[in-house]
C-alpha cells in the first residue's frame, strides 16, 4: 500500500493537533479558494520555461508555495472530463463514473458526452451549447462539500472556455458554471441547471467587446530567436490553422477566424486564457467572492493550452509562447486576489487535467520508438474477427476509448458466454501491431492490481459504464494525425502533471519528490478547510503541504 494506516492516522492527527491552528480550530478559513486546472500541462513546462517566467506568476506559486514534483494521474484514460472530475472528487473514474469525454452508453446504445443534459436549456445563447449539467458525475466534489458545510452560504463558481472544464469542477450544488460559446456570438453562457437568466455582471461582460478585442495578431511575446527551449517555428510536426500556408508566427486571427469557427479561434490561442482571467476577475467582483468570513470557491480552468498543444505539439514555439503568456495571466490573477481578497487570505492550487506526448513523427525523426495506430482498421478487423469466429453479426456494439463493448443481448441470444468472448477478444487484440497490453474486464472485478499500467486501467474501469476489453497501445503510439500532440495513455508523458499549493494554510517554499496523485487534491483542500471529504474519495491529504505545526 502507498501509505500505511498508521501514516494516514498520523497525518489526520497532525492536522487536528496543529498548534498553528488552535486559535481558529482544527481548520483554516481562507476567504477564497481558487482551484486552477491548466489543460494539457506537463510537469516539465514548469522547469523547461523557468528561466523565462517572471517572478509573480508560476515562480511565485513554486517559491512561496508547496511543489509536488512527482505528481501523477493514477488511472487511465487521461482526458479532460475525467481529469477535472478526479481533481475535484478525490477519486477516479472507477467511482465517479466520468470515464471519458464521450463514451458509449451501454443502456442507451449511443455515444454520450460527459456534461450533456438534453433536459436543460441554454442560458445566454439560442444554440444548444448550454444544454449541460454535471448529472453524469456520480459522487460529490470538494466544492459540493463546501456548499454543504456552509449551509449553501459559501459560493462556488466554475469558469472555463470548455463547458466540461467549468461544470465538473463546480460540482452538483454550485451557484454557477460559465463557459465560452464562440461561433458568431463570442459570449459566456450557462445552463438552466443553474439559473434562468444571466446575471447583470455577465451580460455586461458579454457586451463589453472583450472577445472582439482579442481577435488580433498572435505574435511571440518576446523575440522568437530567444525561444531556445522549443523547436523550429516552421516544421513538419505542426498543423496550421485553416487558411494559413504554414504553422508559423505571426497568426493573423482577423484574417482566419471565419474559417476557424469564428470566435472559437480564441480557444486555440493564448488570448483565450487571458479572457478567462478577465471573466474570472469579473466573477470575483460580480459575486463578491472572498468578501466575508465564509469561504468561497472559484474553479478556473485554462483550456487554450490544450487546443494549442493539440494543433502545434509539445515542442512548438506556440506552446512555449502560450505558457509564457499564461505565466503573466496567472501573475495578474494573483495580483488581483492580493488586492480584492487580501494577501494571505486566500488559498490556491494549480494542477493539470492530463499532460501530453511529444509528436510521434518528431520522435521517429530522432530514432525514438513511436508510431500511429489506425483505429478504423482495428475496428473493422475486430468486427470481422468476431463474425468469422462465431458466425454472428453484431457481437461488437462499439469500439471507443481503447475499449471493446460486446452486445450482451446478442451474445445471450446466441448462448455465448461473455467471459469467453472477452478472453477470445483479448487473445486476438494482442496479435495486433502496436497493442502493448489487453485485458478482459472480468479480471478487474476479481483482483486488485498494483502493477502500474494494470492498476491505472483498473482505477479507470467503471463496471457499469466501461467496456468488456481494455487495450493499451505501445509507448508513444497514438491514434491521431501526424501533426500535433495528444494524450490519454497510462504512460508518464500523459500522467506526470504539476501540483502546486499556495497561500493560507500552506507551507511556504517547500517541495516533495514523494509520489502524489491527482485524487489527493480534493482531500487536501477538504482537510485544510476542516470539511467532509467528497463522497467517493480514495486519495489522501498531502499533509506535507499543510501548516500543521510551528
Amino acid at each position: 500500500m502507498r501509505k500505511s494506516i498508521a501514516a494516514v492516522l498520523w497525518c489526520t492527527l497532525a492536522v487536528f493537533s496543529s498548534k498553528a491552528q488552535t486559535e481558529e480550530g482544527p481548520y483554516v478559513k481562507p476567504k477564497l479558494v481558487v482551484g486552477i486546472v491548466v489543460d494539457q500541462m506537463r510537469y516539465d513546462y514548469i522547469t523547461r520555461f523557468w528561466e523565462k517566467y517572471g517572478n509573480d506568476g508560476i515562480r511565485r506559486l513554486v517559491n512561496d508555495g508547496y511543489n509536488c514534483r512527482n505528481n501523477h494521474y493514477n488511472y487511465v484514460p487521461t482526458y479532460t472530463g475525467p481529469g477535472h472530475t478526479s481533481v475535484y472528487t478525490g477519486t477516479t473514474p472507477a467511482i465517479h463514473g466520468i470515464i471519458a469525454n464521450d463514451w458509449y452508453d451501454k443502456e442507451l446504445d449511443q455515444m454520450v458526452y460527459c456534461a450533456q443534459d438534453d433536459s436543460m436549456e441554454s442560458v445566454g445563447t439560442a444554440s444548444d451549447a448550454g444544454k449541460m449539467s454535471p448529472h453524469r458525475m456520480k459522487t460529490t466534489t470538494v466544492t459540493d462539500q463546501l456548499r454543504l458545510a456552509t449551509e449553501l452560504r459559501g459560493k462556488v463558481i466554475g469558469v472555463a472556455l470548455k463547458d466540461r472544464g467549468a461544470i465538473l469542477p463546480a460540482g452538483h450544488a454550485a451557484n454557477a458554471a460559465y463557459w465560452f460559446h464562440g461561433k458568431d456570438e463570442g459570449k459566456w453562457i450557462t445552463s438552466s441547471y443553474y439559473m434562468k437568466e444571466l446575471p447583470e455582471w455577465v451580460e455586461k461582460f458579454n457586451t463589453s467587446g472583450k472577445a472582439k478585442s482579442y481577435v488580433k495578431t498572435w505574435n511571440t511575446l518576446y523575440d522568437i530567436e530567444t525561444y531556445a527551449e522549443s523547436g523550429p517555428d516552421d516544421n513538419a510536426y505542426e498543423g496550421p490553422f485553416k487558411g494559413e500556408k504554414a504553422p508559423v508566427f505571426p497568426h493573423e486571427l482577423k484574417k482566419i477566424m471565419k474559417n476557424n469557427g469564428g470566435y472559437d479561434i480564441l480557444k486555440s490561442v493564448p488570448y483565450g486564457n487571458s479572457m478567462t482571467v478577465d471573466f474570472a476577475l469579473a466573477a470575483i467582483e460580480g459575486e463578491a467572492l472572498g468578501q466575508d468570513d465564509i469561504t468561497d470557491f472559484l474553479a478556473v480552468s485554462f483550456s487554450a493550452t490544450d487546443y494549442v498543444g493539440h494543433r502545434f505539439g509539445v515542442n512548438s514555439k506556440e506552446v512555449q509562447d502560450t505558457y509564457l503568456r499564461l505565466d503573466k495571466d496567472i501573475a495578474r490573477l494573483l495580483s488581483e486576489l492580493d488586492e480584492k481578497v487580501g494577501k494571505g487570505e486566500y488559498t490556491v492550487f494549480l494542477t493539470a487535467d492530463h499532460a501530453a506526448v511529444q509528436v510521434p513523427s518528431y520522435l521517429q525523426s530522432l530514432k525514438i520508438p513511436a508510431g500511429y495506430f489506425d483505429q478504423l482498421n482495428f475496428t473493422l478487423h475486430m468486427k470481422n474477427f468476431a463474425k468469422e469466429k462465431y458466425g454472428v453479426d453484431g457481437l461488437i456494439s462499439n469500439i471507443s476509448n481503447f475499449q471493446i463493448f460486446i452486445d450482451h443481448k446478442v451474445a445471450g441470444d446466441n448462448k455465448l458466454r461473455i467471459r469467453d468472448l472477452q478472453d477470445d477478444f483479448v487473445e486476438e487484440v494482442m496479435k495486433y501491431k502496436d497493442v502493448e497490453k489487453a485485458f478482459a474486464a472480468h479480471v478487474f472485478t476479481e483482483a486488485e492490481f498494483n502493477e502500474r499500467i494494470t492498476g491505472l486501467l483498473q482505477r479507470g474501469y467503471n463496471q457499469k459504464r466501461s467496456g468488456d476489453v481494455l487495450y493499451v497501445l505501445a509507448p508513444a503510439v497514438i491514434s491521431y494525425p501526424k501533426t500535433g500532440s495528444t494524450h490519454g495513455s497510462a504512460l508518464n508523458y500523459d500522467t506526470h502533471t504539476p501540483l502546486l499549493f499556495f497561500g493560507k494554510g500552506i507551507r511556504k517554499g517547500k517541495s516533495t519528490v514523494e509520489e502524489t496523485h491527482i485524487n489527493d487534491i480534493a482531500p487536501t483542500i477538504a482537510a485544510l478547510l476542516g470539511i467532509a471529504f467528497p463522497s467517493g474519495t480514495t486519495g489522501y491529504p498531502v499533509h506535507q503541504a499543510l501548516i500543521t505545526e510551528d
